[in-house]
């Protein structure tokens, strides 16, 4: 039993085959999947999926790149369904930041507003949070600390290696682990996945982004959680079986999910 805890079904790119998308994962193990909340305008079809079936469930967050689309009332609308399982994706990303000095501090700003107003979400809720950070691991962990972040928890979504962020694991916070691992890249990330406590991983794909090896240039799928799972199972010297079953029981508890 595998877990994808973060893939974006409600991406245009799954619209014409969701279904077999569905079942081929279903078919090789995967037996829950999480839909992040990152473009509102997708939060529809997300609870939609989840309503028709019942391994999928959804998140309602807003994805930095898309900050000027945070409403909170819209979001409330959602958050009590029954399907509803964290406040994200949110976060911090300063990978894009352009113009001026001026101009990159007001935009960096302006994200950690929207994200501290879904970390303030989440605890008025009490659901766990799935946190998008991209070179910006110190803005992020100060605001994570800062804000009692550690009152829901919540997982550091595609875990950027940076072993700043550890120190988080006794926060509540759980490592997403998804293809990056297989990339050939991948050295930061391998150089510290022993560091992780196992009972603090659980793994993701980010379909349709960031496709595992052997399927680089490929759409992504939950299908491929596997192929992550075995890298995991090979760094860390532990038998695929133990990493299935311990992930997807962090899982289950991160989400609360039967």
């Amino acid at each position: 039993m595998i877990i994808d805890t973060h893939v974006h079904l409600d991406d245009e790119r799954y619209k014409d085959d969701l279904d077999e998308v569905l079942n081929r994962a279903r078919e090789g193990g995967v037996k829950r999947f999480i839909i992040p909340g990152a473009d509102p305008k997708n939060i529809e079809r997300a609870a939609w999926i989840a309503d028709n079936n019942g391994d999928v469930y959804f998140a309602v967050g807003v994805h930095p790149y898309d900050m000027d689309a945070f409403d909170k009332h819209e979001f409330e609308k959602y958050i009590n369904h029954p399907k509803c399982v964290a406040i994200g994706e949110c976060g911090l990303d300063y990978f894009r930041l352009e113009g001026s000095d001026e101009e990159k501090e007001k935009e960096k700003s302006r994200q950690k507003e929207v994200f501290i107003a879904q970390i303030e979400l989440a605890k008025k809720y009490k659901k766990p949070l799935i946190v998008h950070i991209r070179d910006a691991s110190r803005d992020s962990k100060e605001i994570l600390l800062k804000y009692n972040a550690k009152d829901v928890g919540g997982v550091l979504h595609c875990y950027n290696a940076d072993e700043e962020l550890l120190s988080l694991a006794k926060e509540g916070f759980y490592f997403g682990i998804g293809g990056v691992l297989t990339f050939s890249n991948a050295k930061k990330l391998i150089h510290v996945l022993p560091k992780i406590p196992l009972e603090k991983i659980v793994i993701e794909t980010d379909g349709p982004y960031l496709t595992p090896t052997p399927h680089r240039g490929e759409r992504n799928e939950p299908l491929y959680t596997i192929f992550v799972a075995k890298k995991i199972s090979e760094l860390l010297e532990i038998s695929i079986e133990n990493i299935e079953k311990t992930t997807s029981q962090n899982a289950l508890a991160l989400f609360n999910i039967s």
